[in-house]
């Protein structure tokens, strides 16, 4: 908890400067009952107008500086929050983008999601309640019995013997209350999970006719936080009930008392019973507030600690020292070797790779060919060190390519992922996004090279054309084409393409690697289709992770059974001897 609340200490003056106005509304507001005191006994009892003038000024006064500081305190205290949360939001996102695929794995998107909204927000606003509110009731407490006690000892005593009862009942019911409120923010999590898988699959989902399926499964995830919630929120309002029961009971008692003390013995008077009695609402008033800190501060508690999770995990990301104070380019033109790789995810136990051993010559272009799950994916997010090997080393100009620094190395590669990935904005900066640094010329060079240039112009506003959300309003293929675009504009000295030409008819992909072939970095294509190895320098097969052949086209046609079945069902047999 300690370290989420480092954050605070950016905006130390301002809670300060809202604690002493807090202190200053307080004092003045707790001083009001005695002034009352003082009217009732000095001067309507003894009929005198001077006095009831002169206190009664005194307690005008006194509400307009409450009032005046009750302001102040809101601002900072605001001030204080607001930033505090703005940082802490800004630190843990820069935390989330450190993470290694390894580490963001543990968490699912949607709990992120929620971390850096709702989580967030909910400490944010617990700040400003401690600033304005929280650290007002206990003080409101102590200082309502201090005062009673000083008006009256005997009528005192009720409201001091009352209030401890109260606030060790009410520690014990934040206690539990904080366990259930953590449940109900894991619920949370759920929720906004299935909701989030709904809307990005809403396509498949009315396909399918799944539609009721789905809202079903909605349904029984909103109905375990409904149960959640509801079994928190009940224990925590079980404290506003006892509380009035033990508070009016405290009042009655100090009326009948102080009747019996002002008729019988003399020792109270009216003013007297009266103070202890508005003492003993503004105590009530406080107490009773409490059933709504306390679930603020159960769900804050929470908060905290899922938040305090993320900021505490290890990236996991092994760099050299330089890596992010180093400007210096590294050239990454070397021959690529990977010797013995050994690779499972963290999450799992059984090799998605296992001894791989290749090099790849600078300027070579390399395709990647096996099933779906042989491990064709995993063995390029080695090189982008994506992960870690658990076994075996892989080099770049026989340098390990742990020791050459994160950032330097994925800036020297283009990556074009399985998925393509746009962003909302225009073509112009969907492009920028690979460099953004490139000139229009750059752009439209890259774009000419991606066989996009044409259909870009088509748009109704060219480059300028605004994109929609994950490039809504293109086609696969033009996405591909223009995450294609994104990653050459980088002048990458490494390209990666992981089965991105997949929605590319025949004509387009074969000008596409034409293009490519004109270029000098390293080459890496992972694809399904023959039409892609045909003219690489090196076509690796993979089968259930192993490397069982590698060479060139012609080669692997005599050598590899598997390749030969895989360019026969694409092309038929006959093409074979053609």
């Amino acid at each position: 908890m300690a370290l989420v609340f480092t954050y605070l200490r950016k905006y130390r003056v301002a809670a300060i400067a809202a604690l002493f106005m807090l202190l200053l509304e307080l004092m003045v507001e707790l001083i009001q009952p005695y002034l009352i005191q003082k009217i009732i006994d000095d001067g309507i009892q003894q009929e005198n107008l001077s006095v009831v003038w002169t206190w009664g000024g005194f307690l005008l006064g006194s509400a307009v500086i409450a009032f005046v500081a009750g302001i102040s305190s809101s601002f900072y205290a605001a001030h204080a929050s607001q930033g505090f949360g703005s940082d802490l939001r800004e630190a843990l996102y820069e935390k989330v983008q450190a993470f290694s695929y390894a580490v963001f794995n543990r968490f699912a998107t949607s709990s992120l999601i929620i971390r850096l909204t709702g989580d967030i927000t909910q400490i944010q606003d617990t700040v400003f309640m401690s600033l304005r509110f929280a650290t007002r009731l206990p003080l409101v407490v102590i200082g309502s019995v201090i005062m009673a006690l000083i008006v009256n000892v005997k009528l005192g005593l009720f409201l001091a013997v009352t209030v401890p009862i109260l606030l060790i009942f009410i520690f014990f019911i934040m206690k539990k209350v904080s366990v259930l409120f953590r449940n109900v923010q894991n619920r949370l999590d759920e929720v906004n999970g299935v909701a989030q898988e709904n809307l990005i699959g809403i396509r498949l989902i009315r396909v399918f006719v799944r539609m009721g399926h789905e809202v079903e499964r909605f349904g029984r995830s909103i109905h375990k936080l409904m149960t959640s919630t509801m079994s928190a929120q009940r224990l925590a309002e079980t404290t506003m009930p006892f509380i009035m029961l033990l508070m009016n009971a405290s009042v009655l008692l100090i009326l009948w008392f102080g009747r019996k003390e002002i008729v019988t013995t003399g020792s109270a008077s009216l003013g007297e019973v009266v103070a202890v009695i508005n003492y003993s609402v503004r105590t009530m008033g406080a107490l009773s507030m409490l059933s709504w800190i306390v679930a603020t501060f159960s769900r804050a508690n929470a908060s905290v600690n899922r938040i305090q999770e993320v900021l505490l995990m290890d990236p996991d990301v092994y760099d050299t020292k330089e890596s992010s104070n180093s400007s210096k380019k590294v050239t990454l033109q070397g021959a690529i070797e990977y010797r013995g790789v050994h690779f499972h995810y963290p999450e799992g136990e059984l090799n998605v790779l296992s001894d791989i051993s290749f090099q790849a010559k600078p300027g070579e272009r390399i395709a990647i060919m096996g099933a779906t799950g042989s491990g064709k994916t995993s063995l390029v997010q080695l090189l982008l060190r994506l992960y870690e090997p658990n076994e075996g080393t892989i080099t770049i100009q026989d340098q390990n390519i742990q020791e050459i620094p994160v950032e330097q190395l994925r800036d020297a590669i283009g990556y074009v992922p399985q998925e393509a990935v746009l962003f909302t904005g225009s073509v112009r900066d969907n492009i920028a996004w690979g460099n953004q640094s490139a000139s229009l010329e750059e752009m439209e060079e890259a774009a000419r090279k991606a066989q996009i240039h044409d259909t870009i112009l088509s748009l109704p506003n060219g480059y300028d054309t605004m994109l929609g959300q994950r490039g809504v309003n293109l086609s696969g293929g033009q996405k591909q084409r223009l995450s294609i675009a994104r990653a050459l504009v980088r002048h990458p000295q490494i390209l990666i393409l992981d089965d991105s030409t997949s929605a590319l008819d025949v004509k387009t992909e074969a000008a596409l690697l034409d293009e490519l072939n004109e270029l000098s970095c390293t080459t890496f294509i992972i694809t399904q289709k023959i039409s892609s190895t045909l003219s690489a320098d090196l076509i690796l097969l993979l089968d259930e992770g192993r490397l069982i052949a590698s060479g060139t086209h012609e080669q692997l046609l005599i050598e590899s059974s598997l390749y030969r079945r895989i360019y026969e069902s694409q092309y038929g047999q006959e093409a074979q001897h053609a």
